[in-house]
């Protein structure tokens, strides 16, 4: 019988599954920005201050958010790009932020990853829509980054050997970033190869952010390891603060499926140590992930056992579908950010593999543990074969066929002279959405847009207005322009003399968000909806404003002006219930509770629907439905 031959392959397919259409991009441009990180309690060392306080973006500026998504869903096709070998098949979702879907030991036929049955977006991304599931890759800022449901360019390169390896690349604007990420399955390899480069064109330092996020199924069994005897511990109601692990608060913190509340764990790895992470079910089996030293960080996060924690599960995924997660990143934890000198180019390359250690041990002791799982990690992927794959990476040529098309935004800046071409990236041709910044290149002159063209940072953009701003729109992206770089005053100035040479929502809606009054931005609020009344996403943000201006009449009066669909939005219908009670009108507010409240841009960490519940029912148990903390429940 002649042996099977060594096989490496790429090839395009389509994913058929139960989903909602793709999220779309909003028209209001994201001005709010990051919180500070103030809670560093004990153990936090100097570097982790330095870098908690580092870096954190004033503004979302360039981007929109995504939404526009609900909760009904239909078979559905996406294309997908799938790596194979004899191990395994590994599948990715160009067009939604280059996820890796699913992973697959093709000789046990088992799932390494939480592979959703569903496509729901939620929201927990930096711009809203998210997805639940498989691998993702955030660069950036924290959070889920901005181009988690984006498409990301993609073509087939081929490494020295003749390997097919998928590339995936982009341009993160908000960083203003460039992301280079090779995929590939060598013949025999029991792992997958992700190799990322991320560079800096810009000639100045700039924060940066990068965490690998990676869903796995979670059940009672399942152990996370790591080698790390200490973590960094963040549960949403108390500081960050430096622990022993797994042993925290008395109860052994690696057995997520057991844990009642979620929580964050951030494994302390000593230097020097082999960074590596694995969830390992109770026959010593299940997904490990490692990598070339400079992706330092580890992270174990779950949901919890609680009624929030299992809500928020099923509302990503279904039911009976419970997952944790098990992330990598360049720093220690998620809430920093490390500077990035101009011209860097900072890489390192990810594995991805079935572990197989021995049960006893895994469910044994810590040490024996940690000990086990490392000796069956250097068996599978010895480190010299991790760093051979690393520098093999780097002669990895030219694209061969496009396999993918992302935005236009790279291709513009290619144009305008702020960001180099390479045949290693062929970022095509700007599209639509990048046209009027292209006749500003061309004639010195913005036409303008209504709405506004998508907004665009740079000091170069901001060089071209600076001069020749006069008309609204202008002056509306030059204030976006001052607003991206820090200068709220100036940015301020820009605004109102829009608003003086054209009254419009945009501006009036950007005045509010600089003015600290919560009386006079819940008007300039509600000026702008009356000259945009049929845009939901104004309206939510208005009816927000009057709401923190304590304004429930205006706010009812305003809904009571809708049209029935937008009447019927989740969000409105909670924005009622927020005013009716704010009112004293509680009859009003549990009769809207008992027809129902879905909102399905519910935020990650909002308590809006349980205290709005409480609230109307004191002493009353919060049901499932309207249950979405993360601290209790």
């Amino acid at each position: 019988m002649t042996p099977s031959r060594a096989t490496s392959t790429l090839r395009t397919d389509v994913l058929r599954i139960d989903g909602t259409p793709d999220p779309v991009g909003g028209t209001l441009p994201i001005l709010h920005g990051l919180p500070r990180q103030t809670g560093a309690g004990a153990g936090v060392d100097d570097e982790m201050r330095r870098n908690l306080a580092y870096g954190v973006p004033d503004t979302l500026l360039p981007y929109t958010r995504q939404g526009g998504y609900d909760r009904v869903r239909a078979e559905r096709d996406l294309a997908c790009v799938v790596l194979e070998n004899e191990t395994l098949t590994a599948t990715f979702l160009p067009s939604l932020g280059g996820r890796l879907w699913s992973l697959v030991h093709r000789p046990s036929g088992r799932e390494l990853l939480h592979r959703n049955r569903i496509l729901q977006p939620a929201n927990l991304a930096l711009r809203d829509a998210w997805l639940a599931g498989g691998v993702e890759w955030n660069l950036g800022a924290t959070g889920h980054w901005p181009l988690t449901c984006e498409p990301l360019h993609a073509a087939r390169v081929t490494a020295p050997d003749g390997t097919p390896a998928l590339r995936m690349y982009a341009f993160e604007r908000l960083r203003r970033l460039v992301l280079r990420m090779d995929t590939w399955l060598p013949a025999g390899s029991p792992v997958l190869y992700v190799h990322i480069a991320v560079h800096n064109p810009a000639p100045t330092e700039t924060p940066v952010y990068w965490w690998s996020n990676i869903a796995v199924p979670e059940d009672q069994g399942v152990r996370v390891l790591g080698p790390a005897d200490h973590a960094f511990h963040c549960d949403y109601v108390s500081d960050l603060r430096r622990v022993p692990f797994p042993q925290v608060d008395g109860a052994d913190r690696s057995y997520p499926g057991r844990v009642a509340r979620a929580a964050d764990y951030f494994l302390d790895i000593p230097g020097g140590e082999r960074p590596w992470i694995a969830a390992l079910d109770e026959t010593g089996t299940g997904l490990v992930q490692t990598s070339t030293a400079r992706l330092r960080g580890r992270k174990l996060f779950c949901w919890g056992t609680g009624t929030g924690g299992k809500h928020w599960q099923e509302w990503l995924s279904g039911p009976d579908s419970a997952y944790l997660e098990i992330q990598a990143g360049l720093a220690r934890t998620q809430l920093e950010h490390l500077p990035m000198p101009g011209g860097a180019t900072w890489s390192w390359t990810e594995a991805y593999g079935l572990m197989q250690a021995d049960p006893t041990a895994v469910q044994g002791s810590w040490r024996s543990a940690r000990s086990a799982a490392a000796g069956a990690l250097d068996q599978l992927l010895p480190p010299l074969e991790l760093e051979l794959a690393d520098t093999l990476a780097d002669e990895f040529g030219e694209p061969e066929e496009v396999l993918a098309v992302g935005g236009g935004w790279a291709a513009l800046e290619i144009e305008a002279g702020a960001l180099a071409a390479s045949p290693l990236l062929p970022f095509g041709e700007p599209s639509a959405a990048q046209e009027p910044w292209r006749q500003l290149l061309r004639t010195g002159a913005l036409p303008v847009c209504d709405p506004p063209a998508e907004p665009v940072t740079g000091a170069h953009w901001r060089v071209l207005l600076e001069s020749g701003a006069a008309d609204w729109h202008a002056l509306y992206q030059l204030g976006l322009l001052r607003l991206a770089a820090g200068e709220r005053e100036a940015a301020r100035e820009a605004f109102e003399r829009s608003i003086a040479a054209q009254p419009s929502p945009w501006a009036l809606r950007a005045l509010a968000f600089l003015t600290p009054d919560r009386q006079r931005a819940a008007g300039l609020m509600a000026d702008a909806h009356q000259l945009r009344p049929e845009l939901l996403e104004l309206t939510i943000e208005t009816l927000e404003a009057l709401r923190r201006a304590e304004r429930s009449d205006q706010a009812l009066a305003l809904i009571g002006q809708l049209s029935a669909a937008d009447r019927a939005h989740g969000r409105i219908r909670l924005a009622e219930a927020e005013a009716a009670h704010a009112a004293g009108d509680d009859d009003r507010v549990r009769s809207l509770l008992a027809e129902g409240i879905q909102v399905d841009t519910m935020r990650e960490g909002e308590l809006s629907l349980d205290t709005l519940w409480l609230a109307v029912h004191p002493g009353t148990p919060v049901p499932p439905q309207y249950d979405f903390r993360m601290a209790a429940g």
